[in-house]
């Protein structure tokens, strides 16, 4: 899973396919497709949409799916998630239920806006044990084309209940109406990451993801991944 320059001792089954994870992307609360960095918007009232996206990352190597479905009920936005990774063939599978709730800036164009989004992730593949995530999502509009987002938050593993920090920063650049660039720093589960890629508009409601990555593991070399990821939102009333 990593270019080691040394002999380590590697976790659980499962918790090092966790750990990949992480070098992929979050696997909660997260709703700015397969970006770390989650704003503070969230869907417009009667609006759903799916996020998917694939992602590789390591030399040798750890893979993930994704796929998460979302709609707008009532002041909140609910969501759900799956994942499926692998590594050296060993696969996990985890699912969760999310919840993001803007509670300040609801307005699409507001110079500044607030939410708080929560989730479950629960490893469905060896006994169902849960664990979770706490985002507070925070975006700064200074222009019309600039956008800078904060997270702060911690998440809870599946099975040890272990807590861990995780936040980060990312400054989002729209260069007209079909193409936005964004660069990315975050650290999750102690692993830090710097991630750099673009959003491509094909038409107002799909987009198409693109990024690369580098995650350094603790007391290892730098590893470089990519993912792609496709985004629909529409209407379901």
């Amino acid at each position: 899973m990593k270019n080691r320059q040394h002999t380590t001792i590697r976790p659980p089954r499962f918790g090092w396919l966790l750990a990949g994870s992480c070098m992929l992307a979050g696997t909660a609360a997260q709703a700015a497709g397969h970006f770390d960095v989650d704003d503070a918007g969230t869907l417009d009232p009667g609006q759903c949409q799916y996020e998917t996206w694939w992602g590789r990352t390591g030399v040798e190597p750890v893979t993930g799916f994704h796929i998460g479905p979302s709609c707008r009920v009532g002041p909140v936005e609910v969501g759900l998630n799956l994942d499926r990774l692998s590594a050296q063939g060993l696969h996990g599978v985890t699912g969760g239920l999310q919840l993001k709730w803007n509670f300040f800036g609801q307005a699409g164009d507001a110079p500044w806006s607030a939410a708080v989004a929560m989730g479950t992730v629960s490893d469905l593949k060896h006994g169902g044990r849960t664990g979770g995530q706490l985002v507070v999502p925070l975006t700064w509009r200074p222009t019309d084309s600039l956008q800078l987002h904060a997270n702060l938050g911690a998440d809870w593993a599946p099975g040890t209940g272990v807590r861990t920090p995780r936040g980060g920063a990312a400054v989002e650049w729209a260069l007209n109406d079909t193409v936005s660039l964004i660069a990315e720093r975050h650290r999750a589960a102690g692993v830090w990451t710097s991630r750099v890629g673009g959003r491509f508009s094909l038409t107002p409601l799909i987009s198409v993801d693109l990024s690369t990555s580098r995650t350094r593991p603790p007391g290892e070399r730098r590893v470089k991944g990519f993912v792609v990821g496709l985004n629909h939102e529409f209407s379901w009333k």
